[in-house]
C-alpha cells in the first residue's frame, strides 16, 4: 500500500510539473533558457573543437565531401555586470599550429541599449582590431568566428526584449518534451540582424534548445543549429556538440565540447585585450586554469 501511495505520489508530482510547463508563456520559456545559459558561463573554463566542411548527404546521412578544417581552442568565460547577466570570454586557438595564438574576445551585455564588444588578433598582424558584431551598425555583415559557420551574431546571448516571442505548437522531439517558440525581432532590431525570425526548439524541462532554424528577412530558412549529447554536468544542462549548418552555402561547423569545467578562479584581468597580445601573460593564465581544471 505503501508503495502504492508513493507511486501516485509520484505520478501527481510529475503530472504538476508537466502541467506548470504546459502553462508557461514562450516569453517565460525564453527566459528560463536564458538563465540555464547563464550558469554555463559562470566561471567556466573549457577545451572546445570546430570542424568545418562542405557538406553532403549518404544514405540518409549529413557528411563532409570534403576533408574538413579542424581547429582547437581553449576558451574562459565569466558572468559580469547587473544579476551577472553580462559576461566576458576569450577563445584562443590552441591548434593547428599554424594558427596558434590567434584570439577572441567578447563582452556581451543584457541591455539592449548596449551593444556587444568584440576583438580580434591575429598573430600574423600582431595587433587588435575591433569586430562588427553584426548588430551594431545597420548594412554590417556578422563577422565568422574563426573561419567556421558560427558567426558572432549566433554567439549573441541576453536582449530577450529585442525579441516578441510565441508559441507555435508542443509536442515532442527525439522523445523530449518541447514547444517551438518563434522568435521575431523589434523593428529597430531588424535592421541590425540577418534573421527575419528564429524558431527554435525548446525542451521544456531540462530548457535547453534542441534544434534551431534561422530566417532571413524573406522568409527563407538559411541556416540550422542540431544539438547532441545534452548532459547534465554540475547541476547545469548543456549541449556537448552543435552542429551549425549554413543552407546557402552547404557548408557545416560542428562544434564539440570536448572538455569543461565551472567554478573556477578565473582573474578578470585575463580577459582583457593584453591576453590577446602578450604570449607570456596568456599562458600563464592559461596554465593556472589548466591546473584548477585538473
Amino acid at each position: 500500500m505503501r508503495l502504492l501511495k508513493g507511486a501516485i505520489f509520484l505520478g501527481l508530482g510529475l503530472l504538476i510539473t508537466s502541467l506548470a510547463h504546459a502553462d508557461m508563456t514562450a516569453r517565460e520559456l525564453v527566459q528560463k533558457m536564458d538563465d540555464n545559459r547563464l550558469l554555463t558561463t559562470d566561471s567556466s573554463f573549457n577545451l572546445m573543437q570546430l570542424t568545418t566542411c562542405k557538406y553532403g548527404t549518404k544514405d540518409g546521412k549529413l557528411k563532409c565531401v570534403e576533408k574538413p578544417r579542424i581547429k582547437v581552442l581553449e576558451s574562459a568565460q565569466i558572468n559580469t555586470g547587473v544579476n551577472n547577466k553580462d559576461s566576458k570570454s576569450i577563445a584562443i586557438i590552441v591548434e593547428p599550429a599554424s594558427e596558434r595564438g590567434i584570439g577572441m574576445l567578447t563582452y556581451t551585455y543584457d541591455a539592449t541599449d548596449k551593444d556587444n564588444e568584440t576583438w580580434l588578433y591575429l598573430s600574423a598582424l600582431g595587433k587588435v582590431k575591433r569586430i562588427a558584431s553584426g548588430s551594431d551598425e545597420e548594412g554590417t555583415e556578422p563577422t565568422s568566428m574563426f573561419g567556421s559557420e558560427i558567426t558572432t551574431e549566433d554567439q549573441e546571448t541576453g536582449k530577450l526584449d529585442d525579441y516578441t516571442y510565441k508559441v507555435l505548437q508542443r509536442g515532442t522531439y527525439k522523445g523530449r518534451p518541447v514547444a517551438v517558440i518563434e522568435s521575431v525581432p523589434t523593428p529597430k532590431r531588424l535592421k541590425h540582424t540577418r534573421y527575419g525570425k528564429i524558431r527554435t526548439w525548446v525542451d521544456t524541462e531540462r530548457y535547453i534548445s534542441l534544434k534551431i532554424q534561422m530566417f532571413d528577412k524573406h522568409g527563407n530558412a538559411i541556416k540550422q543549429v542540431s544539438v547532441a549529447k545534452i548532459e547534465k554536468i554540475n547541476g547545469i544542462w548543456l549541449a556537448r556538440s552543435m552542429t551549425f549548418k549554413n543552407l546557402v552555402s552547404q557548408r557545416l561547423t560542428n562544434m564539440k565540447i570536448k572538455a569543461i569545467t565551472f567554478g573556477l578562479d578565473i582573474d578578470d584581468d585575463f580577459l582583457t585585450q593584453r591576453a590577446l597580445t602578450d604570449q607570456v601573460f596568456r599562458q600563464r593564465h592559461l596554465q593556472a586554469l589548466r591546473a584548477q581544471a585538473q
